[in-house]
């Protein structure tokens, strides 16, 4: 590269336009959309569209809801002759298929015939403009081309709309001053002013404009000056559209696109996913999401964005790219720990917010609810060796309505993080849940040393709870008695006792899960035995026995971390016998109790 460019490269001169308007206006409905995929978009691929391609993808695009197609240049091949004839006779009513064709009598007859029984069709016509592309290119001066635009445009009314054979169909005419973006726009509007007067368009039925960015030469706030100098220049503003046509060759297309659009353009061509020609032209899916996320209709359904991006994908086979605005796979998903923790609250503020009556999207990091392009949740958060707690937390909450707290989801993300790092790898859902399983011994995992067959609450006072309960180990039944002040602190109590340790509880919450009668319960509970701290987890239709389920998940993970020795419960016969007595002497005072009661 050269250390002074500035020998070798000039920056554009822009137009002089001290009282722009445009960056005080706003966007605030969607333009009329060209999708130039079959004819652009075909022409840039190393292999192009078979005309089963062609017609699968012009499908698609119906279905999205474009009204307006730019299907072939049907005098190049007799391929996209046939595609064209294929277009209208499976085009809607309502649909304008869109051809080019070069400034040549014999090419122009070709095409007309192309479109013989059309409903609606739009001839597109284009001429070199730029100072670069006639003088070098062409050898044409500004006279020259000027007379050679005008006797095209007459020859295609002669052939269209002046011929009493073709008033069947609704024709509309297309003049683009090809590579607008370095022609000066004073003699871009003296040649369209030129057609415009030739072809004498009308409010019911204007002439189209195209006014292309053929390659992207400035700023996108230099194209806008250009448009907006254009759309005050024009005669007769009202019989015009004026279409944007932006390539991306700095990398601008969509910005510039969208200062266009404020500068007083009506139309926008481009392609799905902003496959073109060196860079590609603009990218529709962008531009129209940018729109929607803004709030204003696009007047496109990309409610099943993956179809829209299969078809793509299969018809050019080029991927879109993972990194690619709304479509990319990887675009409204976040790996980092800060951007997950962020989207998680997110999502809990929202949903506080909607109980409020509030309905509008706020989360951070997502412009866009996924589920409004046929995404669901589930790819929002995906958790690797660099997520936080917040990643593995979203991924239980979303699959088992679990709402871990806070220390617990740190406690847990060491965990997922470990294995990620182990893995070398981005953990599934599936591989998240598993690990939850068994590292809490929750939900009947296999990993459980001890469990409770039988348990027995009995409230002597609102101070006083005894509990009856038989534990199993090794398939050894054990039973246990104990008192506290409530269901969790005798089960604790009974537990210490049969143990002969002191377990103590540091932390309890508990929460709902579902709605009406598959309501469940959730509680965690943090236990610690001789300085080893551990979490369980615990979910039953009852508060009670979710309470003691997570008692054990997390007396479980004490034992498997050497806090708590595994042949505790079974050194201890004499005491066994003594509680067997104590439980048996218990219910024979309830049972009299019952007796005398009845007496």
């Amino acid at each position: 590269m050269l250390r002074d460019p500035s020998s070798k490269y000039s920056r554009f001169r822009a137009i002089n336009l001290p009282d722009r308007t445009w960056p005080n206006n706003h966007i605030d409905k969607a333009p009329r959309w060209l999708a130039t995929d079959l004819r652009d978009g075909n022409q840039s691929l190393p292999d192009p569209m078979s005309v089963k391609q062609k017609q699968e993808y012009f499908q698609k695009m119906i279905e999205i809801g474009l009204k307006e197609i730019e299907v072939s240049f049907p005098s190049a091949s007799q391929t996209d002759f046939d595609f064209t004839r294929y277009a209208v006779s499976h085009a809607p009513d309502d649909l304008d298929i869109q051809v080019l064709v070069q400034s040549r009598e014999h090419l122009i007859r070709r095409t007309i015939e192309s479109l013989q029984g059309a409903k609606r069709a739009i001839v597109h016509t284009y001429l070199a403009t730029s100072d670069l592309f006639r003088n070098v290119v062409f050898g044409l001066s500004r006279k020259d081309s000027i007379a050679l635009a005008v006797k095209t445009a007459k020859f295609v009314r002669s052939l269209t709309k002046d011929d009493p054979t073709q008033q069947a169909t609704h024709w509309t005419y297309e003049f683009s001053p090809e590579c607008f973006s370095s022609t000066p726009t004073e003699f871009a509007v003296e040649i369209c002013q030129a057609v415009k007067d030739a072809w004498e368009p009308s409010v019911e039925n204007p002439i189209i404009f195209n006014l292309p960015a053929t390659i992207e030469v400035s700023t996108p706030n230099v194209y806008a000056d250009q448009i907006e100098y254009f759309s005050r220049h024009i005669g007769d503003r009202d019989h015009v559209v004026v279409s944007l046509h932006c390539h991306n060759d700095r990398g601008c297309s969509v910005a510039a696109t969208e200062l266009g659009l404020l500068a007083g353009g009506d139309r926008v061509e481009g392609c799905l996913f902003g496959n073109g020609e060196r860079t590609g032209n603009v990218d529709i899916v962008t531009l129209a999401l940018n729109m929607y996320t803004s709030g204003v209709a696009p007047n496109l359904d990309f409610s099943d964005l993956k179809s829209v991006i299969d078809v793509a994908e299969r018809c050019n086979k080029i991927p879109v790219h993972a990194r690619a605005p709304y479509g990319g796979s990887l675009v409204t998903c976040a790996f980092s720990g800060s951007h997950q923790d962020a989207i998680k609250k997110g999502f809990a503020a929202q949903e506080k917010r909607r109980g409020e009556g509030d309905k509008t999207w706020q989360i951070p990091y997502l412009t866009l609810d996924p589920r409004d392009i046929g995404r669901n949740y589930e790819a929002v958060i995906r958790v690797n060796s660099q997520s936080g707690k917040g990643g593995a937390a979203w991924i239980i909450q979303r699959n088992l309505g679990l709402d871990l707290p806070k220390q617990m989801q740190i406690d847990f993300s060491n965990v997922v993080q470990e294995n990620a790092d182990n893995l070398g790898r981005e953990l599934k859902s599936d591989e998240i849940i598993s690990l939850l399983q068994n590292h809490y011994n929750f939900d009947n995992c296999a990993t459980k040393i001890i469990t409770v067959k039988d348990y027995n609450f009995h409230k002597e006072s609102d101070q006083v709870t005894h509990l009856d309960a038989v534990v199993s180990m090794d398939q050894k039944d054990i039973p246990i008695h104990g008192e506290g002040n409530g269901p969790i602190s005798s089960f604790i109590n009974a537990l210490s006792e049969a143990l002969g340790v002191n377990i103590d509880v540091e932390s309890y919450t508990e929460h709902s899960v579902g709605l009406g009668s598959k309501t469940k319960a959730a509680t965690y509970v943090k236990l610690s035995l001789n300085g080893v701290s551990r979490w369980g987890i615990g979910m039953h239709e009852s508060i009670t026995r979710a309470s003691v389920n997570s008692i054990m998940s997390a007396v479980n993970s004490l034992v498997k971390a050497g806090a708590l020795e595994r042949d505790t419960l079974n050194s201890k016969d004499e005491f066994t016998e003594k509680i067997e007595k104590e439980v048996e002497q218990n219910k024979k005072r309830e049972a009299a109790g019952k007796v005398k009661a009845k007496l």
